[in-house]
């Protein structure tokens, strides 16, 4: 029996859908959808926003969507001799100077910083610093592009985001690499992995998640109504705040929201601030409107306070320490009352990543993914092995193995391109780095069996070091160093499951972890003592290297609210959904059938 009809109403609604059942069966055959091009959700989204500025005239699926290839920039290859060349041209033509950018204006303050070389300490490019003053003047430039950017059909939105990893792959790659080698201190194969596939698929996959997410329709109709859901942005601005680690995170952060119809202010990271801007460029020309992200670096604190004290801010997308995140998460609950709505907050922030060996495992793959996880870009991923649980029958062959691979790693400039470490990002972090590496030294329960040296004199170099303690709860076990340094314990083979479980309560933070077996039935124990240790969990593989599209990233507790970027999950985050029913019959009575005599 339907819900809400009277008797006589039935029958009227039973006639009705005879009558569309009839028609649908003569109904002239649809396009297939190969044919079609971009996403069909522009109807069913935009409609009620846009029908008469933008007719739809037709459905639309986005091309389908693969990783970027990878290139190998092995010696003698093209790829390897235009990195070069680009870099060479960037050195040649530093410093460049970096404008914030509001509404697609350039605008300059007089108030100017540096971001350096971390290699040689050379300046890279100097930028303007806003200040809350220009702050506000983003956020009411974002606001008034918001309702344009929203009714903007998605087909559109997302040719964007399209075009814009085309120009990167092809025409911008290897100056955003340059940029990302000399400015944030990546060696050519990390940069690659990252400014050049990872934001190229990010771009490209958003396209096709949004699409997804638009797709999620109500499967019933009752007779006589249809039932639909709009995907709606979210009232008021999007703040950004991404890091320095990777040029990808910096363009996802504001674009992931933006495809989802949301206004953005970016502030980026003063260490990343020349490939970040060419990012923006890159948007720009791929026909980005000029308000939909606003660029404003200057002091985070400053800045970053000013935006969450805004009765608009509507989310906060943030990658960054987890200390900097737990105070924007109470100053953001602090402000509720002022918000229009309650503020979607996603963050990814710290790690204290582990791999875990079981007696079974395979030393020489132990050796040759931990030693990779720990050290490539010095240790600076929120994902790399900064712990290593060994048992005691495998770490006679496992530290043999380590010691002997860490002679091979070669540490210096980005521009030499044999080199696997490269510099830390500044002064700050070298500090930083080089105090848990003393500590060790003068420690009585922990001995360094690899590296431990350093020097700043050129760059900010540090010898990849491996520290071995007998103490499960040694300071370099236990705190997030993010460097070239990684702590070995070494325990009875014959305790696993208590192994697995001091190392679950070691740290605070569930971002990643890699567990090493040949037996199958020990992947599967371990996978589930270690269920809540890690929202990334690796099977014989290293720790690092999440590809989007195919491994969603993001961790809980300390380590972030695991909205899993380059996901739909993610995407989700950036919407308001309504429901609308629509109702195609008049109702005769008000009356329900159990009123009836």
């Amino acid at each position: 029996m339907l819900r809400g009809t009277t008797v006589g109403a039935r029958s009227t609604l039973r006639l009705a859908a005879r009558a569309a059942t009839a028609a649908y069966k003569t109904r002239p055959a649809p396009l297939p959808l190969r044919s079609l091009s971009v996403s069909f959700l522009s109807y069913r989204t935009h409609h009620l926003y846009s029908t008469m500025a933008n007719p739809q005239l037709g459905l639309f699926t986005i091309p389908a969507v693969e990783n970027e290839p990878m290139k190998s920039y092995a010696p003698g290859s093209p790829e390897r001799a235009a990195l070069q060349a680009a870099l060479a041209e960037m050195q040649a033509q530093a410093p460049f100077h970096v404008p914030i950018v509001i509404n697609g204006e350039q605008i300059k303050t007089g108030k100017v910083a540096q971001q350096l070389n971390p290699s040689d300490k050379s300046v890279l490019c100097t930028y303007e610093e806003a200040d809350v003053a220009l702050l506000n003047k983003a956020i009411d430039g974002a606001l008034k592009a918001r309702a344009a950017w929203e009714a903007m059909p998605f087909a559109d939105r997302a040719a964007i985001f399209l075009k814009a990893a085309d120009l990167l792959s092809q025409k911008y790659r290897y100056k955003v690499m340059a940029a990302t080698m000399l400015g944030q201190g990546k060696n050519a194969w990390q940069a690659e992995i990252d400014a050049a596939a990872e934001l190229a698929d990010f771009w490209r996959f958003n396209a096709q998640y949004a699409q997804d997410v638009y797709k999620q329709q109500p499967i019933k109709n009752a007779p006589g109504n249809w039932n639909r859901v709009e995907y709606r942005s979210l009232e008021g601005f999007i703040l950004a705040v991404s890091p320095f680690n990777f040029t990808a995170i910096g363009g996802n952060l504001g674009s992931a929201p933006a495809i989802m119809g949301n206004v953005v202010v970016w502030k980026p990271a003063p260490a990343a601030i020349l490939s970040n801007y060419l990012v923006l460029e890159i948007l720009h020309e791929a026909g980005l409107p000029k308000g939909v992200l606003q660029f404003i670096p200057g002091d985070a604190p400053t800045l970053v306070g000013a935006a969450i004290d805004s009765p608009d801010f509507a989310g906060l997308h943030f990658t960054g320490s987890t200390a900097v995140f737990k105070k924007l998460w109470k100053d953001i609950a602090m402000n509720v009352d002022k918000y229009k709505n309650y503020p979607r907050v996603v963050g990814e922030t710290g790690g204290k990543n582990m791999h875990m060996v079981h007696k079974s495992a395979d030393p020489r793959q132990v050796v040759l993914q931990t030693i990779r996880s720990a050290f490539e870009y010095q240790g600076q991923k929120c994902s790399a092995c900064s712990r290593a649980y060994i048992p005691d029958n495998l770490w006679p062959e496992i530290k043999a193995g380590l010691i002997a691979e860490a002679k091979r790693i070669k540490v210096g400039p980005v521009t030499d391109f044999t080199n696997f470490v490269t510099p830390v990002i500044n002064q700050f972090a070298f500090d930083k780095i080089k105090g848990f590496i003393e500590y060790a030294k003068a420690a009585k329960d922990a001995e360094i069996i690899s590296g431990g040296t350093y020097d700043d004199s050129k760059g900010y170099f540090i010898q990849p070091t491996i520290i071995v303690t007998t103490n499960p709860a040694f300071k370099t076990l236990t705190d997030e160093i993010f460097g070239p340094v990684l702590t070995i314990y070494v325990y009875p083979a014959d305790q696993f499951d208590e192994t697995c479980a001091l190392a679950d309560k070691t740290s605070p933070y569930a971002l990643t972890c890699a567990l090493f077996a040949t037996d199958r039935q020990a992947l599967v124990h371990g996978a589930n003592l270690l269920r809540h240790a890690a929202g990334n969990f690796y099977l014989n593989d290293k720790s690092t290297g999440a590809v989007v599209g195919q491994q969603p990233f993001g961790g809980s507790r300390a380590s972030g609210t695991n909205d899993k970027a380059g996901a739909a999950m993610n995407l989700l985050r950036w919407v308001s959904a309504r429901a609308i029913k629509e109702n195609f019959l008049p109702l005769p009575d008000f009356l329900y059938p159990s009123n009836h005599q």
